[in-house]
């Protein structure tokens, strides 16, 4: 089958288009014909090294696409079926069949929703219901600030944090460029990151930024708030955080990894993508996606390293 593999790490001009063997699935699995993967920061990370992966490597920890196959012990889905996938715990989507537990995989009969839309949800759309429900525990009319507003995963949990009960939800962005894009995906407001002290007090700031961004989130919490780390896009060196200023000012600092989560509560996280995939076809969560085919992989990590885009990158894979 084909498949995008990292023979090496570096640069995108390392990723390449390969054929290499179909997996089987094992007990308690399933394999998906994919029709879409979509294209993360996570997996740049893969491709530069800084998560520690055998080589050659199939990245992809999303997809959505039909059951191709079950593996012992599966009940509840069937060979046919659509369906969205999380492969986040050993990668692989970026591929014609990939394999993942039954557990990370939300059914969508009965959905009008698109399978290009689906590829988009397991990653981002999950991730923010667990991270503002199980994690931040956000509690109705509490003040919410994401970063990176107007990327993939800012641009579902804004949304989430809407639909979880949240009162004022603003969203901060790096450049000018994205503000209207973020406001389409329904926040209160909008600020440059470079201004977001002056936007008041808030109970949950959720920070994939890092770097000053991280720092300064820690100031803009309110007295028994709760800031989610959930990534270093800024690539910046780590921040320190003094535990005894967490004490004395009665903050709270969590941080949040899907794959980790995902490997260790299989179970709640597939029906958090579940919860996704109703929310989307409900109209509830917009998902914007953009496709670019398999081989175009390269181009999807460059314009997500720019930090250029908005909303999602789905790769297709085969045509449904």
């Amino acid at each position: 089958m084909r498949a995008i593999t990292i023979p090496e790490f570096g640069t995108a001009d390392v990723l390449r288009l390969d054929d290499v063997e179909v997996p089987e699935p094992g007990p308690g699995q399933v394999s998906v014909d994919v029709a879409y993967a979509g294209a993360n920061f996570a997996e740049i990370l893969y491709r530069r090294g800084v998560v520690d992966v055998p080589l050659p490597f199939v990245p992809g920890i999303e997809v959505s696409g039909h059951v191709r196959a079950l593996g012992p012990g599966v009940e509840g889905l069937r060979v046919g079926q659509a369906v969205a996938a999380l492969t986040i715990v050993d990668s692989g989507g970026y591929a014609e069949v990939v394999t993942t537990s039954a557990d990370l995989v939300a059914p969508l009969d009965g959905y009008d929703l698109g399978l290009d839309v689906a590829a988009g949800l397991p990653s981002n759309s999950a991730t923010a219901f667990l991270v503002l429900d199980r994690v931040a525990r956000v509690e109705p009319g509490e003040d919410v600030l994401v970063h990176a507003a107007a990327g993939g995963a800012g641009s579902q949990l804004g949304q989430a944090a809407r639909l979880l009960g949240a009162g004022r939800v603003v969203g901060a962005v790096g450049s000018p460029a994205k503000i209207e894009a973020a406001r389409a995906f329904g926040y209160d407001e909008v600020v440059l990151r470079e201004r977001v002290a002056e936007a008041g007090r808030f109970d949950v700031v959720v920070d994939m930024v890092g770097g000053a961004a991280r720092r300064s989130s820690l100031d803009l919490l309110a007295p028994m708030g709760r800031m989610v780390v959930m990534g270093n896009a800024s690539g910046a060196e780590d921040v320190g955080i003094s535990a005894d200023e967490l004490w004395f000012t009665n903050k709270t600092v969590s941080g949040f990894n899907l794959a980790a989560f995902s490997a260790a509560f299989p179970e709640e996280a597939g029906r958090a993508l579940r919860r996704a995939v109703a929310a989307a076809a409900g109209k509830e969560l917009r998902v914007h996606v953009e496709s670019l085919r398999l081989e175009e992989a390269a181009r999807a990590h460059r314009r997500i390293e720019s930090g250029s885009t908005t909303g999602k990158l789905v790769l297709e894979v085969r045509r449904p």
